[in-house]
């Protein structure tokens, strides 16, 4: 860790951050970022790039991130790489957990080493466990509730701790996207990022889509840009017929936290009335959740969930195999799909549903993240083929 960095505790022999689960189970180590507590579910991310994308995924909200890649930090963090997007952008994730303690950025994109961005963002870290230990457990027995805490005086009081933790609801029936959504309207029509040149802008003669946001990424709406495509993102809970006054070309239901039958209470009714309107409609992660329960599908919470970018992933519609990143705490029940629509993808590590498409509209939605930010772009042709439908 950069020795100017503020906020990681000395290392010492003296614990200085705690992860305590409802279980009861207590993990010390080192503590980093934010002084102070915060509870939240525990998950596992497999992905060996990407930290800062992963931590500010509005998809992690109220969640904290078990990075089973043992070195973080290296890169150091830049505004750039935020994928929060939005006038209402907000903080995803609690806490952060990792083996090591934080490396000391070494590119030259930093502008702020982790320890200190995490205090800024309000994130607890938390280094120096055990974590292959931690990730087997929650393989074994799922995603627990817990409070990850740094004191740089050492004092936790783990009694409060753990009373804290089995306090916590959890996020089975917690709608989310409500806390993550934009308050307002924006447009949106900056491309990805290119070697030597930064971002980019769209051109003027562009087809526009409307995304209503859940918690959307910046990434999805750079991948749409690039694809050709300007964009309005607007509310959660914008009503459907104030989105088709926008004269939308098309409509992206985007990714975002929480439970979709929670915050399908208000959403499935305007993506009903989407779908009806026969514009074409594309969805991503807890959009593609939310398209599954407005045909009258059903969702069900996962032991584990999916967070990582190597998610083997079939592509019925090809043939292929892609090679995806995924973030997921509840999946669509494939049994449950109606009888108009066909299961289009299917992850190759536990046979979980990850994308539909209805046989007589322009309508589809997968489960994993095209866009990637971090992770690879054999998914990217989804943008493409959302474009052509158009």
């Amino acid at each position: 860790m950069d020795d100017k960095a503020k906020n990681q505790a000395p290392i010492t022999d003296i614990p200085t951050g705690v992860l305590v689960l409802a279980s009861g189970e207590v993990f010390y180590g080192h503590g980093a970022g934010l002084v102070g507590d915060a509870v939240g579910e525990v998950c596992f991310n497999t992905a060996m790039t990407g930290y800062q994308e992963i931590l500010t995924d509005p998809s992690y909200a109220q969640q904290i991130v078990l990075f089973t890649f043992p070195h973080i930090g290296n890169t150091g963090t830049n505004a750039e790489d935020e994928e929060a997007a939005g006038p209402a952008a907000k903080s995803a994730a609690r806490g952060a957990i990792f083996r090591e303690n934080i490396t000391k950025p070494s590119n030259y994109r930093n502008e702020k080493p982790l320890g200190d961005w995490l205090a800024g963002r309000g994130i607890v870290g938390l280094s120096g466990i055990d974590t292959r230990a931690l990730t087997s457990h929650i393989r074994e027995t799922g995603m627990p509730s817990g409070v990850i805490a740094h004191a740089p005086d050492g004092v936790f009081d783990i009694a409060a701790l753990t009373a804290k933790a089995r306090g916590w609801n959890g996020l089975e029936n917690a709608d989310l996207a409500k806390d993550v959504s934009t308050d307002e309207n924006y447009s949106w029509d900056e491309t990805g990022w290119k070697w030597g040149s930064g971002f980019g802008k769209l051109g003027a003669k562009s087809k526009h889509v409307v995304v209503i946001d859940y918690g959307t990424k910046r990434n999805i709406l750079r991948c749409l840009a690039d694809a050709g495509l300007r964009s309005t993102v607007v509310p959660a809970n914008t009503e459907a017929a104030d989105i088709l006054a926008l004269n939308p070309d098309g409509i992206v239901l985007s990714n975002g936290p929480g439970d979709p039958a929670a915050t399908g209470a208000y959403a499935i009714p305007i993506v009903k009335e989407l779908i009806d309107s026969e514009l074409p409609v594309m969805g991503i992660c807890l959009g593609h959740q939310i398209m599954a329960l407005a045909l009258g599908a059903k969702t069900l919470k996962m032991e584990q969930g999916h967070h990582g970018a190597n998610h083997p992933v079939k592509d019925f519609e090809t043939g292929k195999v892609e090679i995806v990143s995924m973030n997921h705490g509840f999946a669509v029940d494939a049994d449950t799909l109606p009888d108009d629509a066909i299961e289009t993808h299917k992850s190759l590590f536990d046979g979980t549903n990850c994308g539909l498409r209805l046989k007589d509209r322009p309508v589809f939605s997968v489960q994993h993240h095209p866009e990637a930010s971090p992770g690879p772009r054999d998914s990217f042709y989804l943008f493409e083929r959302f474009a052509e439908q158009l």
